[in-house]
């Protein structure tokens, strides 16, 4: 008889585990007439693999046959989990628009609908806080200029970043992004805050739309 892979994981580590069996332990169970390993490769088949899993909603994943809200939020969690180990903790200085661009792929890179990040942060330009403010649908999302000035300075911020992602890959900005990026530039200078970036970004692609100052 095999080792299944919780067995797998506890003797070998989790490098020597497949895909498959890492889906496999997070999943915990199987189906009628299937067991866990079966489930997680079909679901890494109907996803495109681990990327497209990563990017699965929950109430997708919880509607597909064998998965259930409850295995659909273990998924759920795991993927952003991992993406919390790799983005920058609060304090982390911003030094430039990459910098914005590595939290918000982090956070809404995987994404299938547009969200909206506001990064805040201190006058050293280190990160006070992070936070989705908007969530729209695949195409589009409407920034809430108010609320993204009001919450920065409910934070006691000094400096912000807003970034998008586009869920089709495209990183070319529509004309409602230029619109609202001078929006938000004029706002915050009214207020004397200091607006540092819009980044649009699609997974690990990004792309600016504020020019450099000096």
């Amino acid at each position: 008889m095999h080792d299944g892979p919780r067995e797998r994981l506890h003797t070998f580590g989790p490098g020597a585990l497949s895909d498959t069996e890492l889906v496999a332990v997070q999943l915990s169970t199987g189906a009628a007439g299937m067991g866990a390993l079966e489930l997680a490769a079909r679901l890494l088949t109907e996803w495109g693999g681990l990327k497209g899993l990563g990017r699965a909603a929950m109430d997708e994943l919880a509607r597909t046959p064998g998965v259930g809200p409850a295995k659909a939020s273990r998924l759920v969690a795991s993927f952003a989990l991992a993406d919390r180990i790799v983005a920058p903790e609060i304090g982390a200085p911003v030094r430039n628009s990459g910098d914005i661009a590595s939290i918000a792929a982090s956070r809404i890179g995987r994404s299938r609908v547009e969200e909206v990040l506001l990064v805040i942060l201190d006058g050293s330009h280190r990160v006070k806080r992070s936070l989705v403010v908007a969530r729209g649908g695949a195409v589009d999302c409407t920034v809430p200029v108010r609320e993204i000035l009001s919450l920065v300075l409910r934070h006691d911020g000094v400096a912000l970043a807003i970034a998008h992602n586009h869920p089709s890959g495209v990183l070319e900005p529509s004309f409602a992004d230029l619109a609202v990026t001078e929006r938000l530039r004029l706002a915050a200078d009214q207020l004397g805050l200091r607006f540092l970036d819009h980044v649009i970004v699609s997974r690990e692609r990004w792309r600016g739309l504020v020019a450099p100052q000096n």
